[in-house]
């Protein structure tokens, strides 16, 4: 009996301390979960239109060229079920694959490069044991020499990116510090928001000063009351952050509208509050405009039957009558928009400083799930988005120079040019303008070097016959 009640004992305790371990190992589990909602991991990690989570095949549209997101399910075959903790944890935060290879900073690992190491275990708990494996190969990502050289990212690595682990800052609240480690480490703000120097790195002394993401471009989110969000009031950061739109502010498209949608309105919101309140004290970053970018535009003057093509609007007779027949109907004949459709006033894209994001939503349209609301918007300026109905370069300048002079800022001008240069990915970095030229460059070196050693040594031939 005493044997047997030894060992029911011990069963009993063994169970208790299974149930702990379960219990334990669930909840780490969850928190890697919401970690993983807050990094955006699925955004890029799963292909649109009906692909599996995070089995990766989405096209990251960078400057370099079309990075394809990695398979980061628990598949040993095609996945990273073979990963140790260490393994995940020097990909996510390091940018270097199990087999060594490196990955392209379009994978965020200079801002996860900041988590700790208890998020990094949560993390990896939540895809080894929660996420379906998937046995599918992503497709291979293929840009143009010298980028193709992938070890070349080593050297990058060594020059620019910063390894530390987030430090709190003592003299700030808990809530500021948390706002912090969400913004700069898991939701990588900066890496969008930040300008890029010669290397396309992140410009340090410009942090959150705005930066271009192809066509489209992440505006200024600093503390600055004019090109920031220093005039915008919490309640109106919070909504946005939360739903992508603020009348009379702005309205989330491209990867902003990504964020939203996918991250940042299922954040609690206590964690919205903190980014919030870190975001408020940013360090103000500004290139001198004189008026903020929602503070452009008022309600057109012009009637309805004008806007429907009377003469008088010759100068703008493209432009209006586009505006009329297609954009009239939702955003309203005075461009005030209603419940569904933003104003064209007051409105960030056609107040700001560039056109790149009043055309690249002409162009793209917008799409943004919120909750059971969707924003949408067909794009003007695809084959695919528009089929029966596609707007040519000078259309589509056509309807933005005539939005701009009647709802926005009316010193902007958009050339056909422009619309161009949107359509073909925005600007180009002068290092990827002087890819082409690294080939001949390189074979130019080689040539040099080797005539150099012959040189040498027919110049050190005759003094070896002469001893």
């Amino acid at each position: 009996m005493l044997c047997l009640s030894a060992l029911v004992a011990g069963v009993e305790g063994a169970s208790a301390q299974d149930t702990t371990a379960s219990g334990d190992q669930t909840t780490l589990i969850a928190k890697g979960r919401y970690l993983a909602t807050a990094a955006d991991c699925a955004a890029c990690h799963t292909a649109p239109h009906g692909g599996q989570p995070f089995a990766g095949g989405y096209g990251i549209q960078s400057p370099l060229g079309t990075i394809f997101s990695t398979n980061i399910t628990p598949s040993t075959k095609d996945g990273i079920g073979a990963y140790s903790e260490a393994d995940f944890a020097r990909a996510v935060r390091d940018g270097v694959a199990k087999d060594g290879t490196h990955l392209y900073p379009a994978m965020p690992y200079t801002a996860y490069a900041k988590l700790t190491d208890e998020d990094i275990a949560a993390l990896y708990a939540y895809f080894m044991h929660e996420v379906k494996p998937v046995d599918q190969v992503s497709s291979k990502t293929e840009l143009p020499f010298p980028f193709s050289i992938r070890a070349s990212m080593a050297v990058w690595n060594l020059l620019f990116l910063d390894t530390d682990r987030y430090q709190p800052d003592a003299s700030k609240s808990a809530e500021w510090n948390r706002g912090a480690y969400l913004a700069e480490a898991l939701e990588h703000c900066s890496t969008c928001h930040t300008p890029r120097n010669l290397f396309m790195a992140e410009t340090g002394s410009k942090a959150l000063g705005g930066g271009s993401l192809g066509s489209w471009y992440a505006p200024n989110i600093t503390s600055d009351k004019i090109e920031g969000i220093g005039g915008w009031s919490d309640d109106e950061l919070t909504q946005y952050l939360k739903t992508g739109h603020v009348a009379g502010k702005a309205q989330a498209a491209g990867p902003m509208a990504e964020a939203i949608e996918n991250s940042l309105q299922h954040l609690n919101d206590d964690d919205i509050g903190a980014m919030v309140t870190y975001l408020k004290d940013i360090k103000p970053v500004s290139s001198g405009e004189a008026k903020a970018r929602f503070d452009f535009g008022q309600p057109s003057e012009q009637a309805e039957a004008t806007l429907r093509g009377l003469p008088g609007q010759a100068p703008e007779q493209n432009g209006f009558a586009i505006f009329s027949g297609t954009c009239a109907a939702c955003h309203q004949v005075e461009g005030q928009g209603n419940k569904a459709y933003p104003s064209l006033f007051h409105n960030t894209a056609t107040g700001g400083d560039r056109p790149d994001n009043l055309i690249s939503t002409i162009v793209y349209g917008l799409h943004r799930t919120v909750g059971d609301q969707t924003a949408f918007m067909p794009g003007f300026g695809t084959d695919i988005a528009y089929p029966t109905d596609r707007l040519s370069d000078k259309d589509i300048a056509d309807v933005s120079n005539y939005v701009l002079a009647q709802y926005g800022n009316p010193a902007l001008k958009v050339t056909e040019a422009d619309v161009l240069r949107i359509r073909q990915g925005g600007d180009k970095p002068l290092i990827v303008k002087l890819a082409p030229f690294a080939a001949p460059a390189m074979t130019a070196v080689v040539v040099i070097v080797l005539g150099l050693i012959v040189w040498l040594v027919m110049r050190r031939r005759p003094k070896a016959a002469l001893n």
